[in-house]
């Protein structure tokens, strides 16, 4: 059975590896001329990813490239004393396994995982898809596939052609994320420095085995704002507009923006569908139930919807009809759980108020200094993110010897 995958950047990789150990015919085709080396940002690993990613034999890689990220000082925009907080001590709390890792080095585990035995297509995209399984491409002749997954992210093609316009499916929550690489010339090594004011928050970090840096801005907005996902230039302009005179650490990094190499920005916006699947095709990861960049736990989802799709079809022998709806019944309480979740991050890391400035602050300082118990107990009632994404359930879906 020839099932074609659509990304190649988390998703697309862990579903084609699944795909292969239960037997089918994978091909990735990936728009990017190379695997995807965008800067990125780190992202988090919870539990059930992690035992996927232990069963996928990638453990000690995920572990090795861990950007080991244990100390935080945060500065309150107006406030001159900063707080320092112990993040091993909150990362304990919020999960028993978890490793936070750079959104492009996870990628490149995950293709290196399978890629001997999946065939990969870079430099192409598909441009239609008939319902008996024809599929065009932008550059390669038409090739004829059992299935079609699209795993091509919040912006998805194959959601656009067989679907519709993102706009029937998007629901803007309030908010826009901005990443930046740029040098470390604070030779930051473990240590992530936080500049939180009403309404924005910007950091910088450096992983332990990058020679460089990246930073992050996180700003909200009532409305959204006329800006492109693909305009560049506009959303450096409209980050030096949202972040202008928070402070001298802030302004540089911003002048930083001329001269990255890698720059990333789009608004925080949730996928909202009541089904993921017509037809052949289905949709998984964040072109299907994106709970929001930066805020719900998206990665790790991701790495479990792959797995679950995977599973799902072979247990159904690859007949979709009965697979789809599985998959789709399965995830639907980790999805609705992440869109929660991700309302609540995004409060609380962009906070709305002085009071929330100071509450996050003084909240992290808390729950770093308290003993590793009642730290714990109190991350776990304020933490609806941490509960959920250490919660998910998944079957187990063993491939054949």
């Amino acid at each position: 059975m020839r099932i074609l995958v659509s990304g190649a950047s988390v998703a697309g990789p862990v579903l084609a590896y699944w795909l292969t150990r239960h037997g089918f015919e994978v091909t990735v085709v990936e728009r990017a001329s190379v695997l995807r080396k965008t800067g990125g940002h780190a992202v988090d690993l919870f539990r059930p990813a992690m035992d996927i990613s232990e069963k996928m034999g990638v453990l000690p890689r995920v572990e090795e490239r861990a950007t080991g990220t244990s100390r935080m000082t945060v500065y309150r925009e107006g406030s001159r004393r900063p707080v320092g907080v112990d993040l091993s001590k909150i990362f304990g709390a919020t999960s028993d396994r978890h490793f936070e890792v750079m959104r492009d080095d996870l990628s490149e585990i995950f293709y290196d995982a399978a890629r001997d035995d999946v065939e990969y297509v870079f430099g192409d995209s598909i441009t239609a898809i008939s319902p008996d399984g024809e599929v065009r491409f932008e550059n390669a002749a038409p090739r004829r596939f059992d299935l079609v997954v699209g795993a091509d992210g919040l912006h998805s093609n194959v959601r656009r052609l067989v679907f519709g316009e993102e706009s029937r499916f998007s629901s803007f929550i309030g908010a826009y994320l901005g990443v930046l690489t740029l040098p470390n010339a604070s030779g930051l090594d473990g240590e992530l420095l936080m500049h939180v004011g009403v309404g924005r928050t910007a950091g910088m970090y450096g992983a332990r085995h990058l020679g460089e840096a990246r930073a992050l801005f996180l700003f909200r907005s009532e409305r959204e704002l006329d800006c492109h996902h693909h305009d560049v230039p506009r959303q450096k302009e409209l980050l030096r507009g949202a972040f202008d005179g928070m402070h001298p650490d802030v302004d540089r990094w911003l002048d930083e923006l001329d001269r990255t190499p890698a720059f990333y920005f789009d608004s925080i916006t949730q996928l909202r569908m009541d089904t993921w699947s017509r037809g052949r095709v289905t949709l998984v990861g964040d072109a299907g139930y994106c709970p929001g960049p930066a805020v719900g736990g998206s990665t790790s989802l991701a790495v479990v919807g792959a797995y679950v799709l995977a599973g799902e079809l072979a247990r159904a022998g690859g007949d979709h009809e009965r697979a789809f709806p599985a998959y789709e019944r399965a995830m639907a309480e980790h999805v609705r759980g992440s869109r929660a979740a991700a309302l609540s991050v995004a409060k609380t890391l962009i906070p709305t108020s002085r009071l929330g400035v100071s509450g996050l602050a003084q909240g992290a300082r808390l729950i770093s200094a308290l003993p590793a118990g009642p730290g714990r107990a109190l991350l776990r009632l304020t933490s609806k993110s941490a509960r959920l994404h250490n919660s998910m359930t998944v079957d187990d879906y063993p491939p054949p010897p």
